[in-house]
């Protein structure tokens, strides 16, 4: 049975993933720790908020001394780490806050873990959410593997790339057990507005121009969020450590885990 340390849980992927965890496992219990910045939102987890094995603390993940008093009292076993700054555009205009929350705030997360696992890390997990961007762009053909060279263009994906390098980090110095997952873009329910999915869906019903990037030649790949956090599940419960796996849709809507 695991005590589970949910970061971001209110956000966009980490609010269908409380919802899986907290339904499917009802002998594990969930702390939902979120800052509940303009893209966390608890109406998104309204039907599950009265549910005995959940719990939501509103903090900061940078905030130390806070994940410290988290971990001696509720004595997590597990972290599901989410929480993040996300928006490309939103980093190239403030990139010191992605990196105050992506790369420090992970480092804190880690540090946390160790000091309280250290001596006794069987059957813990640090599951280190992350996303393809980290591996640049892609030609015209291809696909990224586990073994593609890290090329982040913007400060988002930077910082996530940073934030990769730590906890693989924390798994080489200390031995900390950690699992690392790198996403494809994900689209469904209760996602924020600015991302372009629903960008475009709300310009198509206020008869709006839709958001075209340069010549429109630019190709991406979507992941179904449900589908993204069932793989999740599975990485968590089965995935190696310190082993990162690439998540990604496909065009039939399938979810390839390489």
């Amino acid at each position: 049975m695991h005590t589970i340390l949910l970061t971001g849980g209110a956000g966009f992927i980490g609010s269908h993933l409380t919802r899986l965890f907290v339904r499917k496992y009802p002998q594990y219990k969930i702390v939902n720790l979120d800052k509940l910045t303009y893209a966390g939102n608890l109406e998104n987890l309204r039907d599950i908020e009265n549910e005995p094995n959940y719990h939501f603390v509103k903090g900061d993940i940078t905030n130390l001394e806070l994940l410290r008093k988290l971990f001696a009292e509720h004595r997590f076993t597990a972290v599901l780490h989410c929480a993040a700054e996300s928006h490309v555009d939103r980093s190239i205009t403030d990139p010191l806050a992605f990196i105050t929350t992506n790369v420090l705030g992970t480092a804190a997360l880690l540090q946390t873990a160790k000091e309280s696992w250290t001596g006794n890390m069987e059957n813990k997990v640090f599951y280190h959410i992350s996303t393809d961007e980290v591996y640049g762009s892609l030609g015209e053909t291809g696909f990224f593997t586990e073994e593609t060279a890290y090329d982040p263009r913007s400060p988002y994906s930077a910082s996530k790339a940073s934030s990769d390098h730590m906890v693989r980090a924390f798994y080489h110095t200390y031995k900390l057990p950690v699992k690392i997952s790198n996403c494809s873009n994900n689209y469904g329910p209760y996602h924020f507005p600015e991302k372009l999915i629903p960008l475009c869906i709300h310009n198509i019903i206020s008869n709006k121009p839709l958001p075209i990037y340069g010549k429109g030649e630019n190709v991406r790949d979507w992941l179904y969020v449900e589908d993204h956090v069932k793989a999740i599940d599975v990485v968590f419960h089965t995935g190696k450590l310190a082993k990162p796996i690439i998540l990604a849709g496909t065009m039939s809507g399938q979810i390839l885990i390489w």
